[in-house]
């Protein structure tokens, strides 16, 4: 029988699972920059997008969000130039898109739309490896690929290669759309409202496993969203745009909730901003609670005698592979006598699992913190519920009181009014280009 322990969970802090390897990743996205982009439609006196300038860092998710119309998807597409600039400059990893051929230049970047864009007479195979079959790739490297993206996004590969989009759900279909984005291993990868025909639930897993995929890849990904709290979650910057393309604000998840750089964001980011900070938040990002642990089949007297030494109110009880089997007080612990694997679920987190996702874990148990597990479902420590609040607290008077991000854009409220009395007094029509059906909205080859 072993002795029940004090020891700490290995690593006690959760962000050892997480961000070291992330560190150790190299980026394999290219640095985009807008400089005093204009793009007039047609026919059009005001501009879809005004004298937009903006950089987008290498390696990084940012999110474009606004009201409709606001010209988010005329400047995405203006990047793949879907949609020609009327003037000023893009590059991409400092070389401006205009110096390559357009179908070159689409070739070398992933672009995935709402609801995969699947051409529905070629199997799944063939859809994703259509990219890098154009850019000549031979058969054997073809084939590797296609199965790997399929591993990465979640699909067998031996059940789901030779199947047709007629032949998937919804949320497969969307899947198989960002493997064909990423099937030529491109640096930038462009997203169009990616998860707007899907199921909420469906959605939610889909933006799960996009973040995991990004956390492995280091892509630049630029994404087009109505949904601020998709943004929020998913965006390492975000860039709020008023019609025009203007800026109201381009900076981090964590400063935008924090300090909005006026009053449009305010009413835009919505009056719950406190509780969106929940989602942007990860378990990996905070400290983990020490713990007394014992594995199954040990003494629960023992146990509680070693918990109540350390002034802990619990014992958690671990399996052979240290993964969480049951969480005791110290009475029912001497009652028991020999520990052992509990009976009801567990309140259990990943530690890459939001805080929102902690605190609804919290108010279901009973112990006031909830258990965090790594990556292979070992117990890495308690997260406590004054641990989550503090963090929040901190996070809000830091983003108040400290230096904007290097790359943050927040005009000043007299800015802002003074392009909304430009834009009213322009033609007074609105370009309608960005969510209107588009011949180029279609998949790229």
């Amino acid at each position: 029988m072993s002795t029940a322990s004090t020891e700490a969970a290995e690593p006690r802090d959760a962000r050892d699972t997480g961000e070291a390897r992330s560190a150790d990743r190299s980026v394999s996205g290219a640095e985009i920059v807008f400089d005093d982009v204009t793009k007039t439609y047609p026919g059009q006196t005001a501009p879809a997008v005004d004298s937009l300038s903006l950089t987008i860092p290498a390696g990084q998710v940012v999110m474009f969000v606004g009201p409709s119309g606001c010209g988010k998807t005329t400047s995405l597409k203006m990047i793949n130039r879907l949609h020609e600039p009327t003037s000023g400059t893009i590059t991409i990893d400092g070389e401006d898109i205009r110096s390559k051929d357009e179908t070159e230049l689409r070739r070398h970047i992933g672009y995935v739309i709402q609801g995969g864009s699947l051409f529905p007479h070629m199997s799944v195979r063939d859809n994703i490896a259509l990219v890098p079959r154009l850019l000549g790739w031979d058969k054997k490297r073809v084939a590797s690929r296609v199965d790997e993206l399929l591993d990465l996004v979640g699909l067998s590969p031996e059940r789901y290669r030779d199947r047709y989009p007629r032949e998937l759900s919804g949320g497969q279909q969307q899947r198989v759309g960002v493997a064909r984005g990423l099937a030529a291993d491109p640096p930038v990868l462009l997203m169009d409202e990616p998860f707007g025909a899907v199921d909420p639930i469906t959605r939610q897993r889909l933006q799960d496993e996009l973040m995991s995929i990004q956390e492995e890849l280091q892509k630049t990904i630029v994404c087009v969203t109505h949904d601020i709290d998709e943004a929020i979650k998913l965006g390492d910057r975000i860039l709020i745009l008023q019609e025009g393309a203007n800026i109201a604000q381009y900076d981090t998840p964590a400063n935008i909730l924090a300090a909005p750089a006026n009053s449009f964001v305010e009413d835009f980011v919505g009056s719950d901003s406190s509780l969106k900070q929940l989602a942007l938040m990860r378990v990996s990002e905070l400290d983990l609670h020490d713990a007394v642990t014992a594995r199954v089949g040990d003494d629960g007297a023992e146990a509680a005698r070693a918990a109540r030494s350390a002034r802990q109110g619990g014992v958690i009880v671990l399996d052979d592979k240290r993964r969480p089997a049951a969480w005791v007080g110290l009475r029912e612990a001497e009652r028991v006598g020999t520990l052992r694997a509990s009976s009801r679920d567990l309140e259990v987190v990943d530690h890459r699992a939001t805080l929102n996702d902690a605190l609804d874990s919290m108010l279901a148990a009973s112990h006031g913190g909830v258990l965090v597990t790594g990556r292979r479902d070992e117990f890495l420590g308690v997260l406590e519920f004054d641990t989550v609040t503090e963090h929040i607290q901190t996070l809000t008077r830091e983003a108040r009181t400290g230096e904007s991000d290097e790359y943050a854009i927040t005009p000043s409220e007299d800015e802002l009014q003074d392009s909304s009395v430009e834009d009213d007094t322009g033609s007074g029509s609105k370009h309608g280009s960005e969510d209107d059906a588009d011949p180029s909205r279609g998949e790229q080859a």
